[in-house]
């Protein structure tokens, strides 16, 4: 079969031959139709945290082929939240790390579920405990897993959402439901927020942004709230930090990826979001929006793609 590793990743044409997966019990053989990118393929295939031959994707859509008794039939449409191995024309997954895809949501849509939604609803509710009334600051508010975010405090608690966003994308942000949507290349971000909220600040900040924006989220989040790091987009290292500013607000800093949970976790995860959000989905009450499409092939230039910020949603790869 052909997949895209790191070191193929490079390539004008990306596509490597692999062994078709092996089955272990509990599995699923699913033929992929559609990938989704996320940052995390970006960091691998710019960083090398993982080995060349590491075949990227975390999130796929496609159709189950052969069950190693699984509840899931030959012919199951089912979207997947995997390790690894999307960017590929197969894969092996644990049933546990599947679920199907509603009737109404077609494979290249499906493709953008599994690691946004999971991370924006991770971020919120299983480690951010977002409650009604509260105010969440959702950084990159419109990516996929910001569009996400959005859309899950709207549909699931009566939250407000201030978002931050450049020019372009800041009515994105409103379209998918946020309160509010600041351009940070306009306004100082932290001076909105509490302008916004009347001094209180965000109870909960989702911040993929890192480094660049420490000190104006140490001034944006409110007494005993909470700041979630997601990302490094604007560099890891922060040369100042005054560890009063923490305490003295009692503020809670937490770092997560989903991508090294334990497989208990990502199951017990996927089993929450599936009765919080699964249903949504399936009534059209959840937007999936794909920003742009490339061929499996074409890996290189879905991954330029993001890297240098074009997409507004999703960008996807097709793969059959």
């Amino acid at each position: 079969m052909k997949v895209v590793n790191i070191a193929s990743s490079k390539k004008s044409n990306a596509l490597v031959n692999a062994p078709m997966p092996k089955l272990k019990d509990g599995d699923a053989l699913v033929k992929i139709h559609n990938v989704g990118v996320n940052h995390v393929d970006l960091l691998w295939a710019d960083q090398k945290v993982k080995s060349d031959d590491t075949v990227l994707g975390l999130e796929m859509a496609g159709e189950v082929i052969d069950g190693n008794d699984t509840k899931y039939n030959v012919g199951t449409r089912v979207m997947g939240l995997i390790d690894d191995g999307g960017y590929a024309e197969y894969i092996a997954v644990s049933a546990d790390r599947l679920m199907p895809i509603p009737d109404n949501v077609d494979y290249k849509h499906a493709a953008t579920i599994p690691e946004s939604f999971l991370t924006a609803y991770q971020t919120l509710f299983t480690i951010g405990k977002l409650q009604d009334n509260q105010t969440v600051l959702i950084h990159a508010g419109a990516s996929g897993v910001g569009t996400a975010a959005i859309q899950l405090v709207k549909k699931l608690t009566k939250a407000t959402v201030i978002t931050t966003s450049s020019t372009k994308k800041t009515k994105i942000c409103l379209d998918y439901g946020a309160d509010y949507a600041i351009d940070y290349r306009k306004s100082d971000f932290a001076e909105e927020v509490k302008r916004i909220t009347d001094d209180h600040g965000a109870d909960l900040i989702l911040d993929f942004i890192g480094a660049s924006y420490y000190q104006q989220n140490i001034q944006s989040v409110a007494m005993d709230g909470q700041i979630i790091l997601i990302g490094n987009l604007g560099g890891s290292e922060i040369k100042e930090v005054n560890i009063m500013d923490i305490i003295g607000k009692r503020i809670s800093v937490t770092g997560t990826l989903l991508s090294p949970r334990s497989n208990e976790y990502k199951a017990a995860l996927i089993s929450d979001f599936s009765n919080d959000v699964y249903d949504l989905l399936a009534d059209n009450k959840i937007r999936l929006h794909v920003s742009n499409e490339f061929d499996l092939s074409q890996s290189k230039q879905a991954l330029a793609c993001m890297r240098e910020k074009q997409n507004t949603g999703k960008i996807v790869l097709n793969v059959n």
